[in-house]
């Protein structure tokens, strides 16, 4: 059971229940243009910034709330997490397990869409009943909110747990119809160099990596990536950050003056909880850099 209708962002009877204490943004399309491109001088390099699960340093991760959150906040690209239900519906679901974000115990594949909907997804350990009528998006429900915003790309990730269970190609074929024309802004990102093998041939790809010797991978190597993903804990303490041509992301990264010394690295895409917070801090820590200039 997929969900049916469009997300109406601006009802309160949109088919993704937004909490009654919580008010809808209210913006055009044109609202979500790139407000802090990377930009280099003598002294400083800002990278550009990806919302990393949403914003969930303020809302329940890969909620459709805390993404559009996050686009407010000057997010030009989102990071989310696709596992894909019993009955094979892809989710923004992060976990195998439900327990951290839906308080029950289970995994997500043991549920059809439909029951996995009735769970709250409100994160009550983190936000008590704050959000708690927010339930598990489907992928399909964010390639309508991308509509929205033609100027925002969308890193999805395709999870371990779901690829092993229901095989490369279905997890492929449920996602690829779910984005439908938001393919485009889409980028299939992944640890299972296997996997982006396959969804090369629907466009650009990103692989995941929590070691940066990792990338010496004969078959990453081969893939050519248009993005390489890398946990910042396992990155070299020193030295250039460069693969092949692909476009370095670093995660997860909160401290603005770190953002500055992995850009001069190489990195010219850092991964954050606190989309607002950081692109702030940056902002201001590059105006003081462009005054002693």
């Amino acid at each position: 059971m997929e969900p049916s209708g469009r997300f109406r962002r601006n009802s309160r009877s949109s088919i993704y229940p937004y909490p009654d204490n919580v008010p809808l943004f209210q913006f055009a399309a044109a609202d979500c243009r790139l407000r802090f491109r990377a930009r280099t001088s003598a002294e400083v390099v800002v990278p550009e910034l990806i919302a990393h699960r949403g914003y969930p340093l303020h809302y329940p991760e890969n909620s459709l709330l805390g993404i559009e959150a996050a686009i407010h906040a000057g997010a030009r690209y989102v990071e989310v997490d696709v596992q894909l239900t019993r009955d094979e519906v892809p989710v923004l679901f992060h976990d195998l397990a439900l327990e951290r974000v839906c308080g029950v115990p289970g995994t997500v594949y043991e549920l059809g869409f439909a029951a996995l909907r009735r769970l709250h997804a409100g994160e009550y350990e983190r936000f008590g009943y704050r959000y708690a009528q927010l339930r598990v998006a489907a992928l399909s429900e964010l390639a309508e909110l991308l509509e929205h915003y033609p100027g925002v790309t969308a890193f999805v990730e395709l999870k371990t747990e779901s690829l092993a269970r229901f095989g490369i190609t279905a997890m492929l074929n449920r996602v690829h119809r779910a984005l439908g024309k938001a393919t485009r802004q889409c980028v299939l990102i992944s640890y299972d160099l296997k996997a982006l093998r396959a969804a090369h041939a629907l466009g650009p790809i990103g692989a995941v990596i929590d070691r940066w010797r990792s990338r010496r991978s004969a078959l990453l190597k081969q893939l050519n990536p248009e993005y390489l993903f890398c946990d910042v804990a396992g990155l070299p303490r020193f030295g250039r950050l460069r693969f092949q041509k692909a476009r370095l992301a670093v995660f997860e990264v909160t401290d603005a003056r770190l953002a500055f010394r992995l850009a001069r690295r190489g990195a010219t895409l850092v991964e954050t909880f606190a989309i607002g917070e950081l692109r702030a801090e940056l902002e201001l820590l590059a105006a003081k850099a462009d005054e002693k200039l």
